[in-house]
């Protein structure tokens, strides 16, 4: 049997209300002890007592059933007084009782636990505490919406359905079987293909909302790049000198950009150096620009070529145009930076992801997963494979859904997921 747990679910420290909650098989029981609690799904004001019958404070107690709760468990809550003295004489009074101190992200690891929320709801959960911006926000709550929860089960059911009528084939060989069944399992497997690709493509989307859009400033040494983004950040966050060769490191700076995240990096100067430090900086931003999502590159108009890693999506301005002449860009006027901005916004306007995008890493690769077995399986359809092996292919489609969802093979993962939970989660 679980334990009863319980944990201050609102920060620690002095408050108007302070939150505790108590979660397990005892949590009715031992609260009885401390107060008068209320019928399941409802609330009373109660005075909270300790053992003696000395009353510790008046709060609001609020009791979810078993299976109408957040974790699934019999769950108490008291809503009290967030004076120190408080919180301690109740934990304190907890723990005599028999509660145990909550780990990190217990409630919501016995939330999955008890199919309170799937894997994926959890993981909407912790980016919906962390969520910094409006996009990130509003990507979290379509996420712990259950919407991909959804998606997913119902690809996994159309896959079910497949795989029957193909075990009928295969339970009936021995018999004149009427239906060729293969050209409708095709056709569904066709439809899951498309939805599974359209989901496979959101995580990239989805990524960017949740970690930030990445864009490198690149050019010569002394074109302007420190002071770009020193006006970008609206501090001086990096080292501006007449003195060619002065940024060593990527420095980065995080923005709020009407609500998605986005990293601007000032690197350091590209040329042909023999200083080792100097290199290793060049290399470092070589490095940064390949994986950012949006290249800028300034030119000072001595002719400098533009690099390589500048594709046809990248941007090319001219360098400290204090007028902003000729669409050219100044970090020490702001001339053209309002124009840089709204490109990086209307890039990212057009990279909107829906309802059921990937937002984790973990969730594309399940994904990807079932994407290689359905398309292993219409290939076998296309080469009439026994569909003994279509059918292996289609378990295995399943089962990386069921990855996905939390449902199997994930215990590796669980453990780095809760730890970033807080203790009254």
């Amino acid at each position: 049997m679980a334990d009863t747990i319980f944990a201050l679910a609102t920060p620690a420290g002095r408050s108007g209300v302070a939150v505790v909650r108590v979660s397990g098989p005892d949590a009715v029981s031992i609260s009885d002890k401390i107060c008068r609690i209320p019928d399941a799904g409802s609330f009373r004001l109660s005075k909270l007592r300790d053992q003696s019958g000395a009353v510790v404070d008046q709060a609001l107690v609020l009791r979810f059933a078993k299976g109408r709760s957040f974790t699934g468990e019999d769950v108490v809550e008291f809503q009290c007084h967030g004076s120190l003295a408080v919180i301690s004489k109740l934990t304190a009074l907890l723990r005599e009782l028999g509660c145990r101190d909550a780990d990190p992200g217990e409630f919501t690891r016995r939330a999955l636990e008890n199919s309170a929320l799937s894997l994926v709801e959890v993981e909407a959960l912790a980016d919906l505490i962390d969520a910094e911006t409006e996009q990130q926000h509003a990507q979290a709550i379509r996420a712990f919406s259950g919407s991909l929860r959804s998606e997913i089960d119902d690809l996994a059911q159309s896959l079910r359905h497949a795989i029957a009528l193909l075990e009928a084939t295969i339970d009936f060989a021995d018999e004149d079987v009427p239906v060729d069944v293969k050209p409708e399992v095709r056709e569904r497997l066709n439809t899951v293909k498309t939805r599974l690709s359209v989901l496979d493509k959101s995580a990239a989307s989805a990524h960017r909302v949740r970690e930030g859009f990445k864009v490198a400033i690149l050019g010569a040494p002394n074109v302007g790049k420190s002071t770009l983004i020193n006006f970008i950040a609206g501090e001086d966050i990096a080292i501006t000198s007449d003195i060619a060769g002065t940024t060593r490191d990527v420095v980065k700076v995080r923005v709020d950009l009407d609500g998605f995240l986005v990293e601007f990096a000032d690197t350091a100067g590209l040329r042909e150096t023999t200083d080792v430090v100097e290199s290793i900086g060049i290399e470092r931003a070589q490095s940064y620009a390949r994986s950012a999502d949006l290249r800028v590159f300034l030119q000072d108009g001595s002719g400098d070529a533009v690099p390589e890693i500048i594709g046809a999506s990248d941007v090319v301005l001219s360098a400290k145009r204090d007028d902003g002449s000729d669409g050219g860009i100044s970090g020490k006027t702001g001339a053209g930076v309002e124009s840089l901005l709204a490109l990086v916004k209307d890039r990212l306007a057009t990279d909107q992801v829906g309802d059921t995008a990937l937002i984790r890493e973990r969730q594309a690769e399940g994904v990807r997963s079932a994407l290689r077995s359905v398309d292993s399986a219409i290939d076998g359809i296309a080469r009439d494979a026994l569909e003994e092996l279509i059918v292996a292919d289609l378990y295995a489609a399943r089962q990386s859904l069921d990855f996905v969802l939390g449902r199997l093979g994930v215990e590796d993962v669980l453990d780095d997921i809760f730890s970033s939970f807080c203790i009254g989660k």
